[in-house]
């Protein structure tokens, strides 16, 4: 017996409408503007098309700039490969400049500015050492850590100002290129949130861990009073997948149990990929009742510098004068440049 063929569906009674009619979420008036030799840094983001990053970018400059000029403070809270491809002297010198207010580091992060300060240089070939038990003995790295977080403990202070003050007064030849360092001498709180067995000082006989504790647990405490005057600000948390995160999740509960009013304010995540606790506890749960949060993907070594430029050059156009679609065009075209503006 052979089976009857399926016939074809008719379409000849579709509902149509008329695309003039109809809502677009992407216009001509969306798109980016042509780039040129010799565009300023300034041009370029007014001229990137009015979608996704191309929107959200300038939007979290604005905010930045914006925040800073109200006198608000920055956080930033960032995982150690941050240091390690290579961006103190981007962070220092927005330090210097009070961009940044204060930095949140995980506990690799004192290692590898540590090294750095010391010796120059930062980051074993784990593979090369692990099968001999090397990995992570370094002996002055031990020494110089442990000693500084008991002198913090019992100085009642925490880890982030302990290593810093102990850079200074060791004067190790690369301290201008210490975060820890830098922030000590000019006076930026850094706090250190640190989980045990996570890092390798942790394995030398001279660690502590009650020392490593009571000073841990004081630099949260500073780290919740800097979220507690967050309102109007910005948190930016860049290469930390899980600590960093958490931490602050847990910090703006109790500010906001203790009555302070923390409501308000932008939320960035910069990672390589998308991970989900930044996601959730940096980008989406803390803006829930105000404020606008972000997330952007890409490699440090070439977003933060970017994002770096972009704040300074905000800054340096004073409120009024932003770039947007009314005040620059593009010569090439004259359509106006822009989107959000800076």
């Amino acid at each position: 017996m052979t089976a009857s063929p399926v016939q074809p569906l008719d379409f000849s009674g579709l509902h149509t409408y008329s695309v003039h009619d109809r809502h677009s979420k992407v216009s001509v008036a969306d798109f980016a503007a042509p780039v040129r030799p010799g565009m300023s840094l300034y041009e370029l983001l007014a001229g990137l098309p009015r979608q996704l990053a191309g929107a959200d970018f300038p939007d979290l400059v604005r905010r930045i700039a914006a925040a800073r000029r109200a006198g608000r403070p920055v956080l930033v809270g960032m995982g150690a490969h941050v240091i390690k491809v290579g961006l103190n002297p981007v962070l220092i010198d927005l330090l210097r400049r009070g961009v940044i207010t204060a930095l949140a580091l995980n506990g690799a992060g004192i290692i590898h500015d540590t090294e750095i300060a010391m010796v120059g240089r930062t980051s074993e070939e784990v593979a090369d050492v692990l099968g001999a038990g090397a990995f992570g003995a370094a002996r002055e790295t031990g020494e110089v850590l442990n000693a500084a977080i008991r002198d913090g403990a019992a100085r009642g202070i925490g880890i982030g100002q302990a290593v810093g003050e102990t850079l200074l007064a060791n004067r190790f030849p690369h301290n201008d290129q210490s975060l820890l360092a830098q922030a000590a001498a000019l006076g930026v709180p850094v706090t250190v949130h640190v989980a045990m067995g996570t890092d390798i000082i942790h394995i030398h006989p001279g660690a502590d861990g009650a020392a490593i504790g009571q000073a841990g647990h004081h630099d949260f405490r500073v780290f919740c009073r800097l979220v507690s005057d967050l309102e109007g600000g910005a948190y930016l948390n860049v290469g930390s997948a899980v600590l960093l995160p958490e931490v602050f999740l847990k910090a703006l509960t109790l500010v906001r149990n203790l009555g302070y009013p923390v409501k308000r304010f932008t939320t960035a995540n910069f990672d390589f990929i998308r991970h989900y606790r930044p996601a959730t506890n940096v980008v989406h749960r803390p803006t829930l009742e105000g404020g606008k949060g972000f997330h952007f993907t890409g490699h440090h070594e070439l977003m933060l510098p970017l994002l770096a430029a972009a704040v300074l050059d905000a800054l340096d156009h004073p409120p009024g004068e932003e770039v947007g679609p009314e005040t620059v065009s593009a010569p090439a075209t004259g359509r106006p440049c822009g989107g959000t503006g800076l």
